[in-house]
């Protein structure tokens, strides 16, 4: 599988940092006629690399010629537009780190007691929740972000699609974001999306009581074998945060087991949406 642009330039930015050892990266730039401001740009994944100076790079590393096709490759997705490209300007600076790795995830893990997840929100109920955002301003904004969480969409129709498994509290079905039609049709989407291959919907009943995911929302997103570590995503009302460390991973692998042993069956979870769906129905026919 590709890799997103932006995680690519990252990984090549690690490894020509692991590959630079313990030279001073003054030295190295000044030894190719570069300022160590290019050097650092680079290796913190703030620029791509041409290829003829990834080459003089390495040769400077060592690096054999027969070793290099890797980071070729790196460097020239990392040069690469990506699609979001044009919606960077409406978001923070680490939502674009954030939706490279959701385009390359092969497995998606949300909990959710707030709202529906982006990947599954209609555009009416999106907009909704973008409207109210702390940080949004102009109507500019609000349409640019709409845009970029609808082609965010797209992760879930490409080859080989990833899996995908939620658990929403109970509250998401009853808190009428946009109001109860909008609800009513954004509940008809999550049903819909319940009955797809590789979609796992779970609902958290009001019943389960206290459990391993009240203090906020998160994701774990994992990837191809042999790629990159799992991340561990929160969103808060400045920006994401992301954990990457192998023990605070496992943390919210563990608070993902414990919610999705104490929701419902995905055949009752699917149940609980249609109920409120019709309710939903006859409250906004009468």
């Amino acid at each position: 599988m590709a890799r997103a642009t932006s995680t690519a330039r990252h990984e090549l930015g690690n490894e020509l940092r692991r590959l630079r050892a313990d030279r001073r990266a003054a030295d190295v730039a000044t030894a190719l006629g570069w300022s160590e401001s290019k050097l650092s740009r680079i290796e913190t994944a703030h620029t791509g690399i041409t290829e003829p100076d990834l080459d003089r790079l390495l040769t400077s590393y060592g690096v054999r010629v027969e070793d290099r096709d890797r980071l070729r490759e790196l460097a020239r997705r990392g040069r690469a537009r990506a699609w979001w490209t044009p919606y960077r300007s409406s978001v923070p600076d680490p939502y674009d780190e954030y939706v490279a790795l959701e385009a390359e995830a092969v497995l998606i893990s949300e909990w959710e007691p707030q709202v529906v997840p982006g990947l599954l929100q209609t555009d009416e109920y999106a907009r909704a929740v973008i409207e109210v955002g702390a940080d949004v301003g102009a109507a500019e904004t609000i349409q640019r972000r709409l845009a970029l969480r609808m082609a965010r969409q797209a992760v879930l129709t490409r080859d080989p699609t990833p899996v995908l498994r939620i658990v929403l509290d109970e509250a998401v079905l009853h808190r009428e974001v946009g109001g109860p039609d909008v609800l009513r049709r954004q509940l008809g989407r999550l049903r819909e999306a319940s009955e797809r291959p590789g979609v796992e919907l779970l609902v958290l009943p009001f019943t389960a009581g206290a459990h391993a995911g009240m203090t906020e929302p998160f994701m774990v997103l994992e990837f191809e074998a042999g790629t990159r570590a799992s991340v561990v995503h929160s969103e808060g009302l400045t920006g994401g945060l992301f954990r990457v460390t192998p023990a605070d991973v496992d943390v919210y692998r563990d608070a993902l087991s414990d919610l999705r042993e104490r929701s419902m069956s995905p055949e009752l979870s699917r149940t609980a949406i249609a109920e409120r769906e019709e309710a939903l129905r006859l409250l906004t026919a009468s």
